[in-house]
């Protein structure tokens, strides 16, 4: 072999580890409250191999930029400020897509106290925010290059319910996007009800759907909603029973079936305080995992092919207070953030049963509340 051959060879032999090791490393960006020395967003690098994290970046924002969520370009991050003032506030950053590093771009007001939650259509084009405090959505087009507009549209609710100190005014805390991009589902946490909407993302708008909500148990307290990868069903986390409530969907016109309702997530002997917060689905659909924040574990069930749910176990998450969590897209990790123990824990997950077993990982952030993955 002579030396041009071996010097080519050891160039792409070079190229194919330095490939194969950054396949295996993934950027994670962090939510917290401005608490405890938090400075705002933080940028973790995964490495899948090792199954560690480390940190490149800590961007500051002292008005608690609590939940995240992604561009589906993967060019833009928006963040809700959930400690800005009366109005409420949201913010725009790009993406470095070499590094995963952020550059703050822009803000906007959310038009309503305590913004908790924010997602993106699938085309880019529109945000829609969850004003807790405020019990409104804000509907804000996105920009060309990004940057959030004022809003386009906004929908105040009304309504309370039987949980005299939570459910005493509305209070909106998430707006969740079908498969199809064509409906919004707006959980109301007071009203016990789940508002549907149909999305103009093109005009930034919305307005109620021929079946306009559904309604679940009264004091159940709507949380975040998730969809089946099959679009046939979604799940309900309700935040103040601790429990969760499976619907089947017409694609047609956005309506919601309930098919089971209080599915418990709690084991039968625990007496203590607890409230549910988070929910996700497996990539493969067979697997539903509920954060518990008292009892402080995941729920787990099964998936039935009618969507039904059946309890298969719990996982400790190894911290205080697990609001929100993560399953990565390949479906092998669990990244679960603790709001009061100031900590990320990461748990491998076994695909054919569903369970977790602790990696014995655990990163500081200083009052995380949400976690997601960059795609790739």
């Amino acid at each position: 072999m002579n030396k041009l051959v071996r010097c080519f060879l050891g160039i792409m032999i070079g190229l194919s580890t330095t490939a194969q090791a950054q396949s295996n490393k993934e950027i994670m960006y962090i939510g917290t409250y401005s608490l405890r020395g938090s400075e705002g967003i933080y940028v973790f690098e995964f490495d899948r191999s090792k199954g560690t994290m480390q940190q490149l970046q800590a961007v500051s924002n002292a008005k608690s930029p609590s939940f995240l969520a992604l561009h589906p370009s993967g060019n833009y991050l928006y963040s809700v400020n959930e400690g800005a003032d009366k109005s409420g506030g949201v913010s725009a950053y790009a993406v470095d897509k070499a590094t995963g590093k952020l550059q703050y771009l822009n803000g906007q007001s959310s038009l309503g106290s305590g913004p908790c939650h924010i997602s993106i259509d699938q085309t880019g084009k529109t945000a829609f925010v969850s004003n807790y405090g405020g019990g409104s959505l804000a509907v804000l087009p996105i920009n060309a290059d990004g940057k959030l507009s004022a809003a386009a549209d906004s929908v105040q609710d009304v309504g309370s319910g039987p949980n005299t100190q939570r459910q005493e005014k509305s209070h909106v805390h998430s707006a969740t996007l079908a498969p199809d991009n064509r409906f919004v589902y707006v959980a109301n946490l007071s009203t016990d009800k789940l508002n549907i909407f149909e999305t103009d993302v093109k005009a930034s708008t919305v307005k109620p759907a021929s079946t306009p909500y559904a309604s679940v148990q009264p004091g159940s307290g709507p949380r975040h909603f998730t969809f089946h990868p099959n679009g046939k069903y979604a799940y309900l986390v309700e935040e103040l029973t601790s429990s969760v409530a499976v619907f089947s969907r017409n694609p047609k016109t956005g309506a919601l079936t309930l098919i089971q309702d209080g599915v418990k997530t709690l084991p039968d002997d625990f007496t203590g305080q607890n409230t549910s917060a988070d929910i996700h689905i497996d990539p493969s659909g067979k697997f539903l995992y509920q954060s518990n924040r008292g009892y402080n574990a995941l729920a787990i069930f099964s998936i039935g092919n009618d969507g039904k749910l059946t309890k298969v176990g719990d996982q400790p998450t190894e911290g205080k207070n697990p609001r929100n969590f993560m399953i990565d897209p390949k479906g092998d990790f669990v990244f679960v953030a603790h709001q009061d123990s100031d900590n990320i824990t990461i748990f491998k997950r076994d695909q054919k049963t569903g369970k977790l077993t602790y990696t014995g990982q655990s990163v500081k952030v200083p009052a995380p509340v949400c976690v997601i993955m960059a795609k790739r």
